[in-house]
């Protein structure tokens, strides 16, 4: 159980780990993102003061790191934010912490399909089965990956194909991309394709749903939508560009109220950052509540962001603004994590069981 004031994700024993690694080793052609990903994640092991774990006392300032992050490039912070989130996971269920060398990611995505299955053997356990949307997949060594075992859904902790530096043969055992699974436009830095497990050893991570019962399960859901508020910043720089450049009444308006909303934004995330500081463990039953409200607070900003300055500045930046284009069509794909009506639903449902603060009734 995650304590009051846990440890900083900078706790790793020293001179252990694996080689630092660069672009060119990583990922698809050495992409930008995984290069992007692997400095971050290299400078945390000597800052992490820059970014805490959740509940330590400095949320705001893990929350303001991914958002930074995001700003500068939304798909490294996809693989930062699992990078973090796995080694949140990590302090909270008990385990030995990440250590330098080691860039680890999430892969909990359970879409409709057979996914995963978890088999005990007399040598432990092994998974087996096809994983989806598996962010980091060329360039993680690890990763936090949830299979379904006859007792229920676990955690497990594995070893992925990028771990040894080389993918062993695909039709051998171990977890393999897929190749052509991830053919995205936006998101496609994240390298977020379909991998096939074939009798991959797994060590288990906490007990049955442990995964989805920890209070950081809600505390992570808000680490995820501080970087979509950094991705509709990064959105809004055209707008901001070009209301300091000229003066129209109508780019003026929607300047102000791009700025009303991300102001409106930061401002919960703040909050919630408080929130959680005060209450890691959730002994006020208000986790769940309070992630569903800034996720969908956030997304709804997210999608204001994207219309209002398209309205305002048309097709240009789209088209001549390769980072501009960039960023927003990252940022249609990545805040699509937020379920739309499902979790208002969820959030509705909370609401009407009478759970939480009680606030707005």
């Amino acid at each position: 159980m995650q304590e009051a004031t846990p440890p900083s994700t900078a706790r790793r024993p020293a001179g252990e780990g694996t080689a630092t690694r660069t672009g060119a080793d990583l990922g698809p052609e050495g992409s930008a993102a995984a290069a992007g990903f692997v400095r971050y994640v290299d400078a945390l092991a000597v800052g992490a003061q820059d970014c805490p774990l959740p509940g330590s006392g400095g949320t705001r300032a893990r929350f303001d790191a991914l958002s930074a992050v995001a700003r500068d490039d939304l798909a490294v912070a996809r693989l930062v934010e699992g990078h973090l989130d796995a080694a949140a996971i990590l302090a909270e269920l008990g385990q030995e912490p990440v250590v330098l060398g080691q860039y680890w990611a999430v892969w909990a995505a359970e879409p409709p399909g057979p996914g995963l299955t978890a088999t005990r053997t007399g040598d432990g356990w092994v998974l087996d089965g096809l994983k989806q949307y598996c962010s980091g997949a060329h360039t993680c060594t690890h990763a936090l990956v949830t299979a379904r075992a006859e007792d229920g859904r676990r955690l497990f902790a594995v070893g992925t194909a990028a771990s040894d530096g080389a993918a062993a043969s695909a039709d051998g055992p171990g977890c393999h991309p897929v190749p052509g699974t991830w053919p995205a436009i936006g998101m496609a830095g994240s390298d977020s394709p379909d991998v096939r497990f074939t009798h991959v050893p797994a060590t288990p991570v906490g007990e049955v749903e442990a995964y989805l019962r920890r209070p950081g399960f809600h505390h992570g859901g808000v680490g995820v939508a501080a970087c979509w508020l950094g991705g509709a910043e990064a959105v809004a720089r055209v707008l901001y560009e070009r209301a300091a450049r000229r003066a129209d009444l109508f780019t003026d308006a929607h300047t102000g109220a791009v700025d009303l909303r991300l102001h409106a934004a930061r401002t919960v995330l703040d909050r919630a950052a408080d929130e959680i500081d005060a209450d890691p463990l959730d002994e006020t039953g208000t986790a769940a509540l309070r992630a569903l409200r800034v996720r969908a607070l956030v997304a709804e900003t997210c999608a204001e962001v994207l219309d209002r300055v398209g309205r305002a500045t048309g097709a240009g930046p789209l088209c001549r603004d390769a980072g501009h284009a960039r960023a927003a069509a990252d940022l249609a794909v990545y805040v699509r994590q937020h379920h739309a009506e499902r979790d208002l639903a969820a959030l509705g449902e909370l609401v009407a069981r009478g759970d939480g603060d009680g606030a707005g009734r």
